[in-house]
């Protein structure tokens, strides 16, 4: 009871401390989710009036840059989905809408002539609302993709969806047979499940009992299996709160709320503090430049 009562300490993207370093904050598969359905009611069904792009490198991967807002303008929109962390929006005229919120990117969905956040870099309006694009550290990106451009692009080439396309074990073991990287390396590799970043891979390894240590190749099946019966809960869990908004609220709803999830993570951003099954201090290591936080006598 007592260990349960204990918070993880609160951490931002630009933490100096030994815990903080190389922590990412990247939107993953729960927050971008929450943008979605944050989006969808006032894009679904309605008509792009105008679009404006005020930094070229948020349309770094729009093939030529005027395309953007030329395939925008008067276009109706038919659906809002997502595949892993990119919202991909159905455009009437079999055009693909992609947003990529990048490490610090966020939607804000505002009426016109409502003051601007600082680093506001795309906008989208509508005839009642403005789609807003805030990203200070512009590793988001926007772009409107035919058909044969969205072929060409790595988007063709993003594994199954982590919720709603999660493979089964024993694909899972295919893909994992004779790898030599780390697992958590592996469950972060876009091509094999899409969706999962850096604190939801460290929540699903603790909620599986797994050391992101271990090499792909190494896991037994029983230990396979255990990993993707943690991925649709913790995924789930994040999502039901809106996902997760570190301080430096870099992620928030298109509303302008946080995610609340941050209170509830069991192992990322934990070190030193207990863990919540058996008491062991949380270590933090560093995985292919990542921070990874890990209970050493729970996850063997």
């Amino acid at each position: 009871m007592g260990l349960r009562s204990r918070r993880p300490r609160r951490l931002t993207a630009t933490d100096n401390s030994p815990m903080g370093r190389n922590l990412t904050a990247m939107p993953e598969l729960p927050e971008v989710e929450s943008t979605r359905r944050g989006l969808e009611p006032f894009l679904e069904g309605k008509t792009v009036v105008e679009a404006e792009s005020r930094r070229p490198r948020m349309l770094r991967r729009q093939p030529r840059q005027r395309d953007f807002a030329d395939r925008l303008r008067r276009r109706r929109i038919r659906r809002l989905g997502r595949r892993g962390k990119f919202i991909l929006i159905d455009m009437a005229g079999d055009l693909t809408w992609v947003i990529h919120l990048g490490m610090s990117g966020r939607m804000e969905v505002k009426q016109p002539g409502e003051p601007e956040a600082p680093h506001t870099n795309v906008v989208v309006r509508t005839a009642r609302h403005e789609i807003r694009l805030v990203d200070p550290r512009t590793f988001g990106f926007m772009a409107v993709l035919t058909p044969e451009e969205f072929e060409a692009s790595p988007l063709a080439r993003l594994g199954p969806d982590a919720l709603t396309e999660l493979p089964r074990s024993p694909h899972l073991a295919q893909q994992f047979a004779g790898r030599k990287p780390a697992i958590k390396t592996l469950l972060l590799d876009q091509r094999i499940i899409a969706g999962l970043g850096n604190i939801y891979t460290d929540e699903i390894l603790w909620r599986a009992r797994v050391s992101p240590h271990r090499t792909g190749g190494a896991l037994a099946g029983d230990e396979i299996t255990r990993i993707r019966a943690a991925i649709r809960p913790v995924l789930e869990a994040g999502l039901a709160h809106g996902g997760t908004s570190l301080d430096d609220l870099a992620y928030l709803l298109p509303d302008g709320r946080a995610g609340e999830y941050l209170g509830r993570l069991k192992a990322y951003g934990r070190e030193g503090e207990p863990c919540y099954r058996c008491g062991t201090p949380l270590r933090r290591s560093v995985i292919t430049q990542r921070s990874s936080f890990w209970c050493p006598r729970c996850q063997t």
